[in-house]
């Protein structure tokens, strides 16, 4: 992991790392039994070079802890590694990444998996899916089911859910319940891991 990181920092695959701070690779043990993948780092993950440590990040911590997991346990990454943004005043607005984003960043995801060889994975959101389970996979039809796939890292078993931004997103009155769903579908993949 320590040479993919280091590789990673001087990737060039697409035009993002030349207005990002820098490469936002992982975060946790690389011998994990849990790994979540999100879309992309966002203003606060690229200044720190750690995925989800924003907004998002703190959203995810709490759920995953609701849900049973240890975050320490689990690894996390994001299927683009730069932030993609529009500068507005001084402030960097989020920009979805496009799929020539995913297809560039893909080969560093697959090395991860193939390193950490998890138990589980969890997609976070579109990206995410777009990148482990093809660019028509809907999130929204098969979220918290268990998806046994082949892959280039080798048979994966994945769960689908929501990026935890779009909880943040969602109307004050529809939060509770959005942030519960999301609850929801990481105890599913809590009931794969191993027991302790």
């Amino acid at each position: 992991m320590t040479s993919l990181r280091a590789a990673a920092a001087q990737c060039r695959g697409c035009e993002l790392w030349e207005p990002a701070t820098q490469v936002v690779f992982s975060a946790g043990p690389a011998r994990a039994p849990l790994v979540l993948v999100g879309e992309q780092p966002g203003d606060v993950e690229d200044k720190q070079a750690v995925p989800f440590v924003g907004p998002a990040g703190r959203l995810l911590q709490e759920a995953l802890e609701e849900a049973g997991i240890d975050r320490s346990d689990a690894y996390l990454t994001n299927a683009v590694k730069h932030f993609r943004y529009r500068p507005v005043g001084k402030r960097r607005i989020h920009e979805k990444p496009e799929l020539v984003h995913v297809r560039a960043c893909r080969p560093w995801l697959v090395a991860e998996l193939r390193v950490v060889k998890p138990e589980v994975v969890v997609v976070l959101g579109a990206t995410a899916a777009a990148a482990l389970l093809g660019k028509d996979f809907r999130v929204t039809q098969h979220r918290g089911e268990v998806i046994e796939a082949d892959t280039d890292a080798g048979r994966l078993r994945f769960v689908p859910t929501v990026h935890p931004s779009s909880v943040l997103r969602a109307p004050s009155g529809a939060r509770a319940e959005a942030r519960a769903a999301l609850v929801a579908d990481l105890r599913v993949a809590a009931g794969l891991l191993p027991a302790p």
